[in-house]
Order: structure tokens, then C-alpha cells, then sequence
């Protein structure tokens, strides 16, 4: 149940990420709103999920998911250069959390 509780943290962590582009810095009320409660979230999800997975393996996880999915995300939506380069550099990041998740209990 952590490792789902960790999944779902890492969402809101992107879904917070990209709030903070269309809250513009915070001056867009309904924006800025989301960013907040998905920041809270994420971190509440987190501080649960560290009760039974360790603190490096998930932290690293957490925030993988997070920079993985903003950047695909700020790809689609705000048109974003991508390269060979990035698409490799975004598989070696899910390849270091897959291994992280393998080598965790």
C-alpha cells in the first residue's frame, strides 16, 4: 500500500509542478489554489509513505515521478523542446526508479 500511497504523492507532485505555470506566478486565484492543495497533498502522501518504505528510495522515487512527468507534461502542453538527448535522459531517470523499486522491500 506505501508503494501506491507513493505513486499517487508523486502525481500530485507533478500536478503541483505545473500549477505553478498557470498560477503565473501565483496571481491566478483558482490556479494558485490547486498548486497549493496538490502541494499539500503530495507531501501528506509522502510523510505516510515513509512510515514503512525508506527515506532515500522513496524521496528519490517521489521526486523522479515528479521530474519525469513535469517534463513530459511541459512537452505536451507548453510546447517544450525535446531532443534525442531528453528522451534519453527521461528513460534513464525511470530506469534508476524502476531500480530503486527493485532493490527496495
Amino acid at each position: 500500500m506505501s508503494w501506491i500511497i507513493l505513486f499517487l504523492a508523486g502525481l500530485l507532485e507533478i500536478g503541483w509542478a505545473i500549477g505553478l505555470k498557470y498560477s503565473a506566478g501565483f496571481t491566478r486565484l483558482w490556479p494558485s489554489v490547486w498548486t497549493v492543495c496538490a502541494l499539500a497533498a503530495s507531501f501528506l502522501l509522502l510523510g505516510l509513505a515513509l512510515k514503512n518504505l525508506p527515506v532515500g528510495t522513496a524521496y528519490a522515487i517521489w521526486v523522479g515521478i515528479g521530474t519525469v512527468g513535469t517534463a513530459l507534461l511541459g512537452i505536451v502542453l507548453f510546447d517544450e523542446p525535446t531532443g534525442l538527448l531528453k528522451v534519453i535522459s527521461l528513460l534513464l531517470i525511470v530506469a534508476g526508479l524502476v531500480g530503486l523499486k527493485l532493490t527496495s522491500a
